[in-house]
């Protein structure tokens, strides 16, 4: 499903986006560069994905669109490897709670903070 909207707020670092069903999901910076599609935060292969630490107050500078289908983001830390899809963003809107309660709890558990 492509998107209707796609709306970036650059003050409150949330990507909004709204699909053609009336989904519509505010996306965090910092939730999207933790679950970057990159291989630097997804591995190479199944059970290598990295906790990213440290990206409370990331933003991103660029959103570059790939072909019909997906959106490149540049991060303001300098990571713009991740193609985000039109599927994946509407997935990580879908589990946004699962997913950020999990990384939060990740951090903790590691001792890490979201802090710089």
């Amino acid at each position: 499903m492509k998107p209707t909207d796609i709306i970036f707020h650059r003050a409150s670092h949330v990507l909004e986006v709204a699909f053609e069903n009336g989904e519509r999901y505010q996306l965090p910076c910092e939730y999207l560069r933790v679950e970057s599609p990159s291989a630097e935060v997804q591995g190479h292969g199944p059970g290598q994905r990295v906790l990213v630490p440290g990206k409370k107050h990331v933003n991103i500078n660029a959103i570059e669109p790939v072909g019909n289908y997906a959106v490149q983001l540049h991060f303001d830390d300098g990571h713009n490897t991740g193609i985000f899809s039109w599927t994946l963003l509407r997935e990580l809107g879908q589990t946004f709670d699962t997913r950020w309660e999990a990384y939060q709890t990740a951090l903790t558990e590691r001792g890490l903070s979201r802090e710089p």
